[in-house]
Parts: C-alpha cells; structure tokens; sequence
C-alpha cells in the first residue's frame, strides 16, 4: 500500500501529506486518456432517436476533420465534442469543455463549448427554439471557426454511409493532446504536477 495523508481536515494537511498525494497523482493522471476513452466508448449503441449513434457520430465528426488535414488538437476536440452526452443531456458541451481545458488552445476550448448553440442552426427551428441563437456571439474572435466547425464536421456527420475511422486511428491523437498541460491552476504546482 502507497503511503496516504494522515489529515482529516485539508487545513490540518502537511507538506508531507501532499508529497504523498502527489505521488499518487503523477501515476492517476497519466491515465487520463484511458479513462476519457473509456467514458466516449459509453456513447457506442446509443442512438437517442439519431441515424447513427453517439459514438460512430463522434468518430464521424473526427473522421471528417482529420481527412480535411485539420490538426490533432482539433480532430481531438472532434472526438469529444460529444462526450458530455452520457452526463449532460441537458449541456454536454460544457462537459466536453471542461474535460479539454488543460489541454486545448483558446480556440478550440470556445468552439467545443460553444458547439451546441452553433449547431442548433440546424435543427432548433424544428423544436421551437430560435435557430438564430448562435447569433449572440456574432463578432466574437472564434465565431467563424465554431460555425465553420458544426458546418464541416458536425452537421454532415450522421451518415450511415460516410467513412469513419475506428477509435484505434485516434487514440494516439488522444494519448498525445492530453500529455501536456496547457492551463491548469496545478500546473506550476511541483507536489501535484511533478514538474
């Protein structure tokens, strides 16, 4: 058994106790993408009433972007785009994007959170929302990119059809995005982020 904290309340805690939960923590992070793949994989046979499911629909989104010589930070997002699903019926993009904001530019944090809106062009008007909503954003900085994104990758990718990589074409695309550590408060932290 690894050593543990011998606190019961954080502000008893120790610098030795959290050397041992850093320790801890090197290992568990690292296994991040196994857990992230694990949970997108819950979305395979989940239709939800869709042509395809879940998660051939994300794989299709990251088979559209990865053809269209898109870079792996991005096809990444497009993978996850819909990880949220399983969670946050109700706001899966923001599950999404809190799953990828250590690891993604600006740019691409904005696009996945702000998907759902953007995509809702397309389908709103049939369930009584305003398909114009995404217009609220007009004029921020990655409003072009988000509706360029649910125009290319998102919209067109409930296709039976269509090519769709297997998860095995991604998976280092995954294992690689989320191996650095773009923004997190732990990030200069040597107990926690072993740096």
């Amino acid at each position: 058994m690894n050593a543990r904290a011998s606190f019961t309340r954080m502000e008893e805690s120790t610098a030795e106790d959290w050397r041992a939960i850093g320790a801890e923590f090197a290992p568990f992070s690292r296994q991040l993408p196994d857990r992230v793949l694990a949970h997108l994989k819950l979305l395979d046979g989940d239709y939800g009433g869709f042509p395809i499911d879940r998660y051939q629909h994300s794989l299709q989104t990251a088979t559209r972007a990865w053809s269209d010589g898109r870079d792996e930070e991005y096809v990444v997002c497009a993978l996850l785009h819909d990880i949220g699903d399983t969670l946050g019926c109700f706001n899966h993009f923001d599950i999404a994007a809190a799953i990828l904001k250590p690891f993604v530019s600006e740019a691409n944090l904005w696009m996945v959170q702000h998907h759902g809106i953007f995509q809702g062009y397309y389908f709103f008007h049939h369930i009584g929302l305003d398909r114009d909503l995404r217009e609220q954003y007009r004029g921020h900085p990655h409003f072009e990119r988000t509706a360029e994104f649910c125009a290319l990758y998102d919209n067109p990718a409930f296709d039976p059809k269509a090519e769709t990589l297997p998860i095995t074409e991604f998976e280092p695309m995954v294992r690689r995005v989320f191996g650095e550590v773009k923004q997190s408060v732990y990030k200069s932290s040597t107990a926690i982020a072993g740096n």
